[in-house]
């Protein structure tokens, strides 16, 4: 693995890590750990599981997943949490912003390695603004 700046990590996983787990589930209801596996697997989206719950709860508050509980056979029953109509909506919504805001990015970065910009990553940029009333997740301030 590249060494990677813990600090930038973890402002990126502020803004994303919400949506990778609602990518997650698009392909079927999940388990707590086995969501908490699979985002930790490599240490970049998540570095352990002390985020994950207290995200899985906003995300079911806001209405974008629903839980069921079921029973294990290999121990306690498991909470199991399904993609909602309006959670798989906010994640369209994000991943077409995302395109737009990781192009702007890499154009930006690529200016400053002394390559020229794609052309329009001005525009792109100026695109992906949302304000904190945009977002599901938000409390409202920004």
């Amino acid at each position: 693995m590249v060494p990677v700046d813990e600090r930038i990590l973890s402002h990126l996983r502020r803004g994303t890590l919400e949506y990778c787990v609602l990518a997650l589930l698009r392909s079927g209801p999940h388990y707590g750990l086995d969501i908490a596996r699979t985002l930790t697997s490599g240490g970049i989206l998540m570095s352990g599981e002390g985020t994950l719950y207290p995200l899985l709860s906003r995300l079911r508050k806001a209405g974008l997943v629903v839980t069921k509980w079921q029973e294990s056979t290999s121990g306690p029953p498991r909470r199991y949490y399904s993609l909602t109509a309006e959670g798989d909506k906010s994640f369209e919504a994000f991943n077409e912003t995302w395109t737009a805001f990781r192009n702007a990015v890499d154009s930006a970065l690529s200016a400053s390695h002394g390559r020229s910009a794609e052309p329009g990553a001005e525009s792109l940029v100026n695109e992906f603004r949302v304000t904190p009333a945009q977002d599901p997740l938000s409390n409202g301030e920004s």
